[in-house]
């Protein structure tokens, strides 16, 4: 059933515009193109601002969003922001929203000059920042409102720039409840005809990840002869990394680099554990949501986001970050105290299905926009 703000958006079209320097495609990616076509699903104009050589460019091309190519340059800052400026005005954009530092200056500045009506910066990741001072313009003198992906990092902003409650708001990314479903089929992830518990990471390959401490962990369960496959989803730059650790700890029988999958509902139902080993900068992980959606039993690390919905005893188990030997005892529950396990992932499921649907997500942010735009 349509809710109160989707009628209202029907009533009266939001002209909204993302905009995203990143170059790659993971999490903050995904939250950029899940709300650019929720929006136009419910009749706004939406607009990506990118780099037309990025995955999230293509992607949204693909997806028949309006794309408009973003260049950044250092050197021609006052002339781009005033040709922005143009563009915004000229579009007669409503919503502002901006994702990285780069295009967040950018675009902020361009929204200031074009009388943007209402400019929210986006928080992904929980990050440091070294020059404060200055970094709190650009959520402030450049924007009307920080929008981030968990209370932990809300909190981090309010706190180091000195926010008050009503300047930031947390919407986790919302997840299509229907495609990341326990129904469904499952990937093979692990040569036929192995018949062992498949315990996995998905997620790019970045060193903030944990990779190294999840091959720690398998290695600790090999040597106590425990039966299990493990599976790493993903590419990323720290492969190469990744596969010289596998092969120091001498894994290459049990680990498994299956490479970027698009098929991610099909990996989760695949994986009879889904691990999340981060050891920073993780606000609430998408991956996390989507294997709880599809029911898949979850271990994640004391980070950032991840308790938020990884709760001990109701939802998965949680193990502190970095430490490899909590982690393999972790794993073990999850695998050996089955109807406990089980009961976990069907209080997951609820939870996902109740307060990070990607339609619940939508009307926060319609309400958001409600709040602070001119009627």
């Amino acid at each position: 059933m349509p809710t109160t703000a989707s009628s209202t958006t029907a009533q009266r079209p939001w002209r909204i515009a993302h905009s995203e320097c990143s170059l790659g495609w993971g999490g903050q990616e995904h939250r950029v193109l899940a709300e650019l076509a929720g929006f136009a699903r419910r009749g706004a104009q939406v607009w990506l601002l990118a780099p037309p050589e990025s995955c999230l460019y293509q992607r949204a091309q693909a997806a028949g969003i309006e794309v408009v190519p973003l260049r950044l340059s250092r050197m021609g800052f006052v002339w781009h922001a005033i040709q922005w400026a143009r563009w915004l005005k000229q579009h007669q954009v409503q919503v502002l929203n901006p994702h990285s530092s780069r295009d967040g200056w950018l675009l902020g500045v361009a929204g200031r000059l074009a009388r943007v009506p209402f400019i929210v910066r986006t928080r992904h990741i929980d990050v440091d920042y070294p020059h404060a001072w200055l970094s709190r313009h650009a959520f402030t003198t450049l924007a009307d409102h920080v929008l981030t992906t968990s209370e932990k990092i809300a909190a981090h902003f309010r706190e180091l720039f000195h926010l008050p409650a009503d300047r930031v708001t947390t919407i986790p990314t919302g997840i299509d409840v229907q495609r990341f479903s326990p129904q469904g089929s499952k990937a093979q992830l692990i040569p036929a005809p192995a018949q062992a518990p498949r315990v996995g990471m998905v997620s790019v390959l970045r060193s903030w990840k944990g990779h190294a401490t999840f091959l720690q962990a398998a290695r600790q369960l090999v040597d106590a002869r425990f039966p299990a496959r493990y599976v790493i989803v993903g590419e990323g730059p720290i492969r190469y990394q990744i596969e010289a650790q596998i092969a120091e700890l001498q894994l290459q029988e049990q680990v498994t680099l299956t490479g970027h999958r698009e098929d991610v509902p099909e990996v989760l139902r695949g994986l009879d554990v889904l691990v999340i080993a981060s050891t920073r900068h993780e606000g609430v992980p998408q991956i996390g949501l989507q294997a709880l959606a599809c029911q898949t039993p979850v271990v994640g690390s004391n980070v950032g986001g991840i308790p938020e919905i990884i709760r001990p005893g109701e939802t998965g188990r949680l193990f502190p970050a970095g430490n490899a030997a909590a982690l393999a005892q972790a794993i073990r529950d999850t695998l050996a105290q089955v109807e406990e396990t089980r009961a976990m992932t069907q209080r997951g499921r609820a939870m996902v299905v109740e307060r990070h649907s990607l339609d619940h997500m939508l009307d926060q942010l319609e309400q958001l926009y409600q709040r602070h735009l001119p009627a």
